[in-house]
């Protein structure tokens, strides 16, 4: 049975640091990419970060990047994200996605709230 369980969210303040996690089993984790998206009240899912299978390339959405980092352990089965000087409008449900071609599975989110 495929399953994707994030962790690690919670309240956090503007400026502090936070790292969420996904617990992948089920599937071969290694060959798949790994994705981290969010969606905030009102709005629409969006990309956060994405990494390769084998964790040699990363991309990152623009409103994240220099703050966010994406990382994966094949060992382990698990992805992580870590948010570095979190924003009041980082505060988002965060999932997390395995691809590979066709072939995409999804958690069911974490919660991150920022605010003071």
């Amino acid at each position: 049975q495929v399953q994707l369980v994030e962790s690690g969210g919670g309240l956090v303040q503007p400026g502090g640091s936070l790292r969420l996690s996904c617990a992948a089993s089920g599937f071969t984790f290694s060959t798949y990419a790994m994705s981290w998206y969010r969606q905030a009240p009102g709005k629409e899912r969006e990309l956060v970060a994405r990494i390769t299978s084998a964790g040699d390339s990363t991309n990152y959405a623009d409103s994240v990047k220099g703050r966010f980092t994406i990382s994966r352990d094949n060992a382990k089965n698990t992805a992580y994200l870590q948010m570095n000087s979190p924003k009041p409008e980082d505060t988002a449900v965060y999932y997390c996605k395995a691809k590979m071609g066709f072939i995409a599975y999804w958690g069911k989110g974490t919660l991150v709230t920022v605010s003071s």
